[in-house]
């Protein structure tokens, strides 16, 4: 495996196709792979191999939630002309919510196939060693961003708190929302109950999966949701919004329950039914992980190399 650097955050697009031409173009690649995160950089147009695209999610107006106005207008109009570049492609999307978001935008549904993401099952294992939390406790895991709506899942723990039950929430992970949390903490007088407990390494992060009572996932879209499976693999249920990815890495009463979107009293009483119910909890965390053992990164490695060899075969007639 060879790793090649250029350009920075905002200038990759433009350094990219420069970058392949003074020093990759005269290799002979069986396929190039444009992962589009965000911004394209259309491939198709300067690449002189076959090119397969592929896709975890697309921003539409969910950049809007994030990015400031500039950046989010540029991102939504960027993915406007996707289809005129692309559809014709091969497509990787790594769940059937993806694919369905580029077909719905003029994608060929029959050209687009789809590897979710896998999780190191092995790794990421319940063990009876390893002890719940002695009190009821919901984790978040991941980037704190406006548009992850970490705030729904504190909203929840806030609502449980006015209707009488006790309920903890830890959230790992860091980002520029932090301080946002903490102040709608201080707003909605849980502090007490909500630990923001910044970035966290993969082991302490194995262990909050194994111990947390439920995981909670409530952004308006993702790829696939791979906290959720993380989670999973651990033998813990997610309460999740009813968004694009999350109800493909979530099954809606069986290894967690969905949720509409940034409805908080839904939220909180799911959040509520699997913390007061240890037969549920049990039942739900067994079927996460039998849910889980289904998606190793083993599979998706087989599907992704036999998808890449079909298109290379292809390009060859």
């Amino acid at each position: 495996m060879e790793v090649h650097r250029t350009g920075g955050r905002h200038t990759f697009p433009l350094a990219a196709p420069a970058y392949y031409r003074r020093h990759l173009a005269k290799r002979a690649f069986d396929v190039v792979i444009e992962d589009l995160n965000k911004v394209p950089v259309f491939a198709p147009v300067w690449a002189r191999s076959p090119v397969v695209l592929l896709v975890h999610h697309l921003f539409g107006v969910t950049a809007f939630e994030e990015a400031s106005v500039p950046m989010a207008s540029l991102t939504w109009l960027l993915e406007r002309p996707l289809p005129a570049f692309y559809r014709r492609l091969p497509v990787e999307a790594v769940s059937d919510s993806t694919a369905d978001d580029l077909a719905s935008r003029g994608f060929r549904r029959d050209g687009i196939t789809v590897i979710p993401n896998g999780v190191d099952t092995a790794y990421f294992s319940p063990d009876p060693a390893v002890p719940r939390f002695e009190e009821p406790t919901a984790l978040y895991l991941g980037r704190l961003k406006r548009y992850k709506r970490v705030d729904l899942a504190v909203r929840a723990i806030a609502r449980l708190k006015d209707q009488g039950m006790f309920a903890r929430l830890i959230i790992g992970g860091q980002g520029d929302a932090k301080h946002e949390i903490q102040d709608l903490c201080d707003e909605l007088n849980v502090r007490d109950r909500v630990e923001v407990a910044g970035f966290v390494s993969e082991e302490r992060k194995r262990e909050l999966f194994r111990r947390s009572w439920v995981h909670v996932l409530a952004s308006p879209k993702e790829g696939w949701g791979i906290s959720n499976m993380e989670a999973a693999a651990c033998g813990t249920a997610t309460v999740a919004s009813n968004s694009p990815g999350l109800r493909d890495s979530v099954r809606d009463g069986e290894t967690g329950f969905l949720v509409p979107h940034g409805d908080v009293d839904a939220l909180a009483e799911k959040i509520g039914a699997v913390l007061s119910n240890a037969g549920l909890r049990d039942q739900l965390g067994a079927q996460a992980r039998r849910f889980a053992e289904g998606f190793t990164w083993e599979r998706s490695a087989d599907q992704t190399e036999a998808h890449l060899e079909m298109v290379r075969t292809n390009s060859k007639k």
